[in-house]
């Protein structure tokens, strides 16, 4: 007796087509379970898939790798399946052999643009990897067991089948193509087709930069560097908080990393006031440049958290907002993180912006409020009291996703 396998798909917006995937598959595999994993629906998908025989997740949108996660986590242990929610065909030929990690090359093309997405895909999983992918975007992908533990959480949205290539070559996994007569909805070369495609590529670059994972667990692209690119004045701070998304330890809190020496904790506590006494010439002004960039990385652990604090800020100083704006819906949504780049660098914004207002006293002031903070939220979270506080909450919560 085989694996226990379970099928996973991930479907959005696919009420016309998702019923008949998941009647074949219940035909093809009748001992397999078979979980759909809505990903925000705005028509009926959940409800089709679940009059044909699946087992529906219902999610908010998030994108691909996030609902395939979080799908994965409910599947049991052994063989998964992947399919697209308007699959035709045969997949039974992707259980055949002992490789880890057995990915369908379609016999015949199908639609499709001027291969950039998936010549940059492979470009990526060769420099991410080494490996040669053949068919770097395909959806339909058998994984054992051992190849789940190695690959999940995947990358977020469309990228995540590339980023799971890359991942499972470098754990050193078998890996096996399958050339097989299937057919998909395929996307054309007309508005819609290359939308999609310029989605795709999006995700796919975006899922072999700096990752990270939030409070769920899900693996999410760190975007804040952009806070650097936007505002040149910060960028040598949001360089520094690249390099400590990429290297940083398990430690938390000025203790911990002055007690561990030489950490990249250490470089920011070092590195922001440095380039704040640069710019500002005053050490009032890079203490509070500096407690201003750690008070706003303290506030980042919850989706926006840092980015509405931000911005309640930045009104009164009238300091830039379209970059906060910009990001607060990918980071509501789950779909990326601000990371230690972002919420460093727009707490420096702001911490120079007050410079550039305030009288020295004022200055002062802030820095005592500051400091005051930032001792408390060595003692205990920040998250931890605004969840306690009942108005502040309720804030917080706003437009965030349900769990």
């Amino acid at each position: 007796m085989g694996e226990p396998l379970t099928i996973l798909i991930a479907a959005r917006d696919e009420a016309a087509r998702i019923g008949t995937t998941v009647a074949e598959l219940r035909r093809r595999f009748p001992e397999a379970e078979l979980i759909v994993a809505d990903d925000g629906s705005r028509d009926t998908t959940a409800l089709v898939a679940q009059h044909a025989g699946a087992l529906v997740l219902r999610l908010p949108h998030r994108g691909k790798g996030q609902a395939l996660t979080l799908g994965e986590r409910i599947a049991v242990a052994g063989d998964l399946l992947l399919c697209d929610a308007d699959l035709r065909g045969d997949l039974s030929p992707l259980l055949e052999g002992e490789d880890d990690l057995t990915i369908v090359s379609f016999a015949r093309r199908q639609g499709g643009g001027f291969g950039i997405a998936k010549e940059a895909a492979r470009r990526l999983i060769r420099i991410a990897s080494g490996y040669e992918a053949e068919e770097p975007l395909s959806g339909q992908r058998r994984l054992t067991q051992r190849a789940r533990e190695a690959v999940f959480p995947l990358a977020a949205g469309f990228g995540c089948e590339s980023a799971m290539t890359a991942d499972a070559a470098k754990a050193a996994l078998g890996i096996r193509y399958a050339v097989l007569d299937l057919e998909h909805r395929a996307t054309g070369r007309d508005l819609g087709g290359f939308l999609h495609r310029g989605r795709q590529l999006r995700d796919i670059v975006l899922a072999f930069g700096p990752q990270g994972r939030n409070h769920r667990g899900l693996r999410l692209p760190l975007v804040g560097w952009v806070v650097g690119l936007a505002q040149p004045s910060v960028l040598p701070i949001a360089a520094i908080g690249v390099a400590d998304d990429l290297w940083s330890g398990e430690e938390r809190g000025f203790r911990a990393h002055l007690g561990k020496g030489s950490t990249t904790g250490v470089l920011k506590l070092v590195g922001i006031p440095a380039h704040a006494l640069w710019r500002t010439r005053s050490a009032s002004g890079a203490l509070l440049v500096g407690l201003a960039a750690n008070m706003l990385n303290q506030l980042d652990t919850k989706p926006g958290r840092a980015l509405k604090v931000y911005l309640a800020l930045a009104i009164p100083l009238r300091a830039p907002k379209a970059i906060a704006v910009l990001l607060a819906p990918y980071d509501l949504r789950e779909m990326a993180m601000l990371g230690e780049s972002g919420s460093n660098a727009l707490g420096a914004l702001l911490g120079f912006w007050s410079v550039g207002r305030f009288t020295e006293r004022q200055r002062w002031s802030a820095i005592a409020a500051l400091a005051g903070l930032t001792l408390l939220g060595e003692r205990t979270s920040l998250g931890s009291l605004i969840e306690r506080t009942p108005l502040i909450r309720e804030l917080d919560r706003l437009g965030r996703q349900p769990a």
